[in-house]
């Protein structure tokens, strides 16, 4: 038995090792230095199924997915809650979420998708929300934070 788990865990130290080997097609690399000319401090994350980086742009924080092919999937931009619209902070304000601290917030934008607003909130180390808002300030939905 003991043996049998030596080997299950080594296995999964060589999937996982694997996957961080594989290097960044250029393919992917020259789409985000097209899409993100301007960006400094990248770090690049295989995820088998897309490529992540993580970067900077203009002191923000960013992270943005590409495919394998290169096309571009989606972007997370870091912003405080005075760079959300009106409409994002009204809806925030009228939500029973209202009295949580918040704790992030990030502007998603999807490929043919419009922008989403994610807040991360928090009442106790145990309650913690991700709340989903539209550009109109409505919320979409909302999901337990781990």
């Amino acid at each position: 038995m003991k043996k049998l788990v030596t080997v299950a865990m080594l296995l999964g130290v060589v999937i996982m090792g694997t996957a961080q080997i594989r290097t960044i097609p250029s393919v992917v690399t020259d789409s985000f230095k097209s899409k993100y000319p301007n960006a400094k401090t990248v770090s690049w994350k295989d995820n088998l199924t897309n490529f992540e980086a993580s970067f900077t742009n203009n002191n923000t924080e960013y992270s943005t997915k590409f495919n394998s092919k290169g096309e571009w999937i989606e972007s997370e931009k870091k912003i405080n809650f005075n760079d959300l619209n009106n409409d994002v902070q009204d809806g925030f304000h009228k939500s029973r979420f209202a009295d949580w601290e918040i704790r992030g917030i990030k502007e998603i934008r999807e490929k043919d998708k419009e922008v989403i607003y994610r807040i991360l909130v928090r009442k106790s180390s145990l309650q913690k929300k991700y709340l989903y808002f539209n550009k109109n300030g409505q919320m979409q939905k909302e999901s337990t934070a781990v």
